[in-house]
């Protein structure tokens, strides 16, 4: 079966929302993910949420070993301006980039400002696996205690993401995704503890 633009998407868009206001939730769209016909260099569940974000009215850059046909081949999909890290309104951090490249893009990626915090970047992150093993405490709105999550992911994004999201509301919001379909959201409100 091939995906559906409207209702695969709009299931989509439902998980994410929901992994969204609830931190460390893990949301799967297998099913989505699945339809997908398309033979890609990275994972189908980034496709997906290609197709959700991505459009005319928004940049994206994506974070490759093979950067430049995958931003061709995304623009030609969605029709999303490809912009420099600094500028894009969506990041996408595949999972070949390197370690380097990983800290840097967190460290880069747009905050928006004071009177439109809106306009920070969103990054999408390819991992190894996420699961809810006890390695990262969260904590803050939709968390009624704490959660706990484990992302496989290579350097020091957690020290990145802190720095970047410390004058709330300024900040960006990061979306996990694995092999497995599995997604996770970490809103630029939830903190971070080893």
């Amino acid at each position: 079966m091939k995906l559906d633009m409207v209702h695969d998407i709009q299931r989509t868009y439902r998980k994410v929302l929901n992994s969204m206001s609830r931190p460390g939730e893990i949301e799967n769209i297998k099913n989505e993910s699945q339809k997908v016909d398309i033979d890609t260099e990275f994972f189908n569940s980034t496709l997906v949420l290609m197709f959700m974000l991505l459009d005319a009215e928004v940049s994206f850059k994506i974070i490759s070993n093979k950067e430049d046909e995958m931003t061709k081949f995304i623009n030609q999909l969605t029709y999303a301006k490809s912009k420099e890290l600094h500028e894009a309104d969506f990041i996408f951090l595949l999972n070949d980039a390197k370690k380097e490249d990983i800290e840097s893009t967190f460290k880069k990626a747009k905050v928006g400002d004071l009177i439109n915090p809106n306009k920070s970047a969103t990054i999408i992150v390819e991992s190894e696996k996420i699961t809810n093993e006890k390695d990262l405490t969260l904590k803050g709105p939709g968390i009624k205690e704490v959660n706990y999550v484990e992302v496989k992911l290579k350097g020091n994004w957690i020290e990145e993401r802190n720095e970047k999201n410390i004058e709330y509301p300024l900040g960006i919001d990061v979306i996990f995704t694995d092999i497995n379909s599995n997604i996770m959201c970490l809103p630029r409100t939830t903190q971070i503890f080893k």
